[in-house]
């Protein structure tokens, strides 16, 4: 009984020893451990003098894959456009986006309003071929998930080249879904450029710039004047003639420039193979183990003056 009695004891020791997950915590995406070399971008926009030249580190990216047709005639062509984001600038902005691209939100939708030299726009859900281009939703180019955030501006956050933020309505926190990419520099965005607040920036390509410009010079049912951002609605402005297709949008990775992601940090003194906990909790478990063996075998008992014993009667069989 004794023994029992002390495996019980050590095994809820044991347990309690036990590594505990917090609830409610949410895991760390795959792809946050994914470092990717700044070095291996070669297609960027031009640069002017400003803190968004520079890729930080941890900074989620992500890549749009793109397909459409540059003629009548032509094949399809595909191209892929790179975007880090600036999480430390624009976080309300950017958990947004990744929280759409991680649903799959953009998957399957078109760009809905191209300007030359201006932008190219997408990310409304409603923006999707039905059957043949450009057969769609009558809703494209003015819907969103209905949920949107407030206007989100930062220093150091502008409209230069390739600079990716956020279309919205006449209202200044009437942002949802829908996203541009400034063909050169558009600093007539900015919010010290304009009375109404201006459009909030939170990315920039990184690669594919070429692939950008491309869209950008698509020919167009009409061109509309680079003017705002309010939903060009039914009449069609700016929409391609030619399907300008969104395979896909998938996060790949984070800005890696100090390499600590790709190729771990270095160390003076290499991480014992053993350590103090992990000898703990193998003497618990070697513990445990003994005293669950000592506790099949009850002690005997204690005999005393008053104790009978008796003897069964054993019959054996004679040859």
């Amino acid at each position: 009984m004794r023994g029992r009695l002390a495996l019980f004891i050590v095994l809820n020791f044991m347990l309690l020893s036990l590594p505990i997950s917090a609830s409610g915590q949410s895991e760390v995406p795959s792809w946050r451990s994914i470092g990717i070399d700044p070095d291996s971008w070669t297609d960027g926009p031009v640069k002017e003098d400003t803190p968004m030249n520079q890729s930080y580190q941890g900074n989620a990216v992500f890549v749009i894959e793109i397909s459409y047709h540059t003629g009548l005639t032509s094949p399809e062509v595909q191209g892929n456009i790179t975007i880090e984001l600036f999480e430390q600038w624009a976080p309300i902005t950017t958990t947004n986006i990744i929280e759409h691209i991680e649903t799959g939100l953009y998957d399957d939708v078109f760009f809905h309003r191209v300007v030359d030299d201006f932008v190219i726009q997408s990310g409304d859900p409603e923006c999707k071929t039905v059957g043949a281009y450009p057969v769609t939703s009558p809703q494209c180019s003015s819907g969103g998930t209905g949920e949107t955030i407030p206007l989100e501006h930062n220093v150091n956050l502008s409209h230069v080249d390739g600079a990716m933020g956020m279309a919205r309505g006449a209202e200044q926190d009437s942002a949802d879904s829908q996203w541009y990419i400034t063909d050169n520099e558009q600093h007539g965005l900015d919010p010290e450029n304009r009375d109404d607040g201006g459009y909030a920036v939170f990315g920039i390509v990184r690669d594919g710039m070429n692939t950008v410009r491309e869209i950008a010079s698509t020919p167009t049912v009409t061109n509309p004047a680079p003017d705002n951002f309010a939903n060009p609605g039914p009449d069609l402005l700016g929409r391609p003639i030619r399907e300008v297709h969104i395979d896909s949008v998938r996060m790949i990775g984070v800005a890696d420039p100090d390499g600590t992601i790709r190729f771990g940090e270095l160390t003076e003194e290499a991480e014992p193979l053993i350590t103090a906990k992990t000898l703990s909790i193998s003497g618990l478990i070697l513990l445990g183990i003994i005293l669950l063996l000592i506790a099949r075998i009850d002690p005997p008992s204690t005999l005393n003056q008053d104790t009978v014993i008796t003897y069964d009667a054993m019959l054996i069989n004679e040859d």
